[in-house]
């Protein structure tokens, strides 16, 4: 692990998905710690909602992390209803009490369901990638769509908002969170918004191949 942290240190190294990510000294400082730690920012759709926690995908995350024997644990402090705003204030406090080595941020579906600015959320996500960046953290953003009815402008403007943060600041990326779950049989609740327990290991499995190749940092 000293050899693979001294490495990290000097150089950087490059995912063959969608994104780069520029690992730093400081990453690698915290992914030494005894229990490195992964920090999940989110709305309902990570928050457990109208289901136990233990079927929500971070406490999946968690399971198969310690199956695969990572050392990694996830902080899921995701709220039903949260915004980019409400992630942006609340996230400073998070990671000083965390000190998380990858962050996922999971917002912005409430941003884009109440018709807020593009730029408002773009500079809430770009500011929340600020601070976990200056804090040595990896960030993967996931990204998430709206429905048809608001708009071809609006929601071409909306869906770009992850691709253009991901490229400025260097971060993973899942394009789609709720691929191979939205508008599927059997994958939604009954209100049409919410993933059920039987999606939760597709949404698990939509950000894994993403955040694999940060746990390299351990």
């Amino acid at each position: 692990m000293k050899f693979l942290s001294r490495y990290l240190k000097s150089f950087q190294f490059a995912l063959g998905l969608t994104f780069g990510i520029a690992v730093s000294g400081a990453a690698a400082d915290l992914a030494e710690e005894a229990n490195p730690r992964i920090l999940v920012v989110g709305d309902s759709l990570s928050a457990a909602y109208n289901m136990e926690t233990r079927d929500a995908w971070p406490s999946l995350l968690q399971a198969r992390l310690e199956q695969d024997g990572y050392r990694w644990q996830v902080f899921n402090s995701s709220i039903t209803g949260d915004t980019t705003q409400g992630g942006r204030a609340r996230l400073p406090r998070l990671l000083e009490r965390h000190r998380p080595a990858i962050v996922v941020l999971e917002l912005g579906g409430n941003d884009g369901l109440r018709g807020l600015p593009a730029d408002v959320t773009t500079a809430n996500l770009a500011a929340m990638i600020e601070m976990s960046q200056a804090q040595g953290a990896c960030v993967i953003l996931a990204g998430i769509r709206i429905p048809p009815n608001y708009g071809a402008q609006y929601i071409r403007a909306f869906e770009e908002i992850f691709t253009e943060l991901s490229e400025r600041y260097g971060t993973g990326l899942v394009p789609f969170f709720m691929d191979g779950v939205a508008l599927e049989a059997g994958m939604m609740q009954a209100d049409g918004i919410h993933p059920s327990v039987e999606a939760q290991p597709v949404l698990l499995d939509n950000l894994w191949p993403v955040l694999e190749p940060m746990l390299a940092l351990e």
